[in-house]
Formats: C-alpha cells, structure tokens, sequence
C-alpha cells in the first residue's frame, strides 16, 4: 500500500508555500500555450519532484512544472509518479480558493493510487483502486465512495468554474432532470468521488498530470473515467495531452442514457 501519510505531509508541505505566494501581491507569467504561471507553481513542483526523488529514488516523476522529460526517456517508464504541483492556476489567480496539489502513481499506464490537497480547507482526498478511497479533514480520516445514483432521480452534474463548454448543453438535453454544481480544478473530481455530484463530462483537452490523481480517487471510490467512445483513459503517451472524458458512478448508466452515444457524436 502506498504510504499515503508521507504523500500528505509533502502536500500540506507544498501547500504552505502555494499559501505563502497567494497571501502576496504575486506576479502572473504565461507558458508557451498562454497558460498562467507563478511562482507558487515552480514552488511546490520543487518540493514535491524533490522529496519523491529522495524516498522513491527508483520511481521517476513526470510534472507539469518539469514536463521536458522526452518520450524516448519516458515509454520505458513501468511506474511512475504523475504530478501537478498547481492545479486550478486560474482559480489560484482568481484567489477563490479552488486550487489544488495533485499527486499520483501510475502502473503500465493506470493511474493506480491518488491524492488531492485543497491547501485552503485543509482538505486531502486520497485513494488506492486495490484499498479504497478517503477524505481527511480536521484531522479525521474518513472512507468515501460514489454515490449509488442520483438522489430523487436528480443528476448532480459537475461543472469547470473556469473551463465551461457550450457542447455541455447536448449532454443536458439526455438529462432533463438534473442541477449543475460549479467546481474550480481537480476539485470535480473529489466531488464525485464523495458523492456530492454523480457525473462529470470534459469536453475541452486536459493534461495528464491533471486528470491521473482525480482518476485514481474516482476509481479506488467506485466510479468510472472513459474517453467519449467508452474506453479506459491511459497515460504516458507519447503526447501528454488528454481528449475529452466522462466521469460518472456508472458506465451502465452513461450507455444507457444515451450519454455515451451523444458525447461520440458531438466528437463528430
């Protein structure tokens, strides 16, 4: 099993210094894809990328901050750790407190092990698909799972705070009994994982690094990650960039409402 405590104390760790950034007038830098960047990002890649290197020095990781790592390096790669060390920037920008620091193990491809920090609730999400999945806050740890389906018939649908898609609106016309629940970063996922949200569609592209923790929890609480033609996501690829997915607390459910079907056509 992994040693989840160690993984938490180097999140909080990484998350007093994304804090000590947001509680300044920090400045806002922009990557090649336009992306922001702050000093609270390269921060916490820093003591993350770091301290997985010294406990784990036969684990290699791939980050967002340190993602040159070439293709011909990583395809022989059987387990790695998959880190974004800043999630939610724009939200870190924002300053509403919805970003996170994400940490992830992936095996032969598949996220197998996660975890998730709120550095400004203090709040960790973390789970393992052969264990289980956890929330711990205010120093209580406590088992969470998906939900069992929508209650009264109501579909929770998770939605970007940053990100939102007009595609969304072919998805909801499947659904007419549902509420919208708004989420900044890999927060969404944690809302499914706990039951607080029963699905979630990605139409924009993604990161591997900010989908692999959110995937891992999903799956170790109950739930199901697939492309928008129903097949496991997988990682390591040669190029990083992820299509859209769909998260829900079942596959039987997103086939049977004609969920899956629509989410391909809208792909064309």
């Amino acid at each position: 099993m992994i040693d989840f405590d160690f993984l938490a104390a180097l999140a909080r760790e990484a998350g007093r210094a994304i804090l000590d950034v947001y509680d300044t007038d920090f400045e806002v830098q922009r990557k090649d894809d336009y992306s922001p960047l702050t000093l609270a990002d390269t921060r916490s890649h820093r003591i993350i990328a770091d301290a997985l290197r010294s406990r784990y020095p036969g684990i290699p990781v791939l980050s967002e901050e340190g993602r040159s790592v070439p293709y011909e390096t990583r395809k022989a790669w059987e387990r790695f750790w998959l880190v974004d060390p800043l999630d939610g920037t724009k939200e870190f920008v924002n300053r509403n407190g919805e970003f996170t620091v994400n940490i992830a193990l992936v095996e032969k491809s598949v996220p197998v092990a996660g975890l998730i920090y709120i550095p400004v609730q203090d709040r960790l999400f973390f789970g393992d698909v052969r264990e289980g999945c956890w929330e711990e806050s205010e120093g209580l740890r406590k088992p969470i799972k998906i939900s069992d389906g929508p209650p009264n018939g109501v579909v929770r649908i998770v939605r970007s705070r940053s990100h939102p898609s007009p595609d969304l609106l072919k998805i909801l016309s499947l659904i007419p009994r549902h509420e919208i629940v708004n989420r900044g970063s890999s927060i969404k996922f944690c809302a499914v994982a706990r039951g607080d949200a029963d699905f979630y569609p990605r139409f924009g592209p993604t990161w591997e690094w900010d989908t692999g923790a959110g995937q891992a929890i999903v799956t170790a609480a109950g739930g199901t990650m697939v492309d928008f033609f129903g097949k496991p996501f997988v990682y390591n690829k040669e190029n990083l960039l992820n299509g859209p997915f769909l998260i829900a607390w079942s596959l039987e459910w997103l086939i049977d409402s004609g969920v899956l079907e629509k989410a391909a056509e809208v792909l064309g």
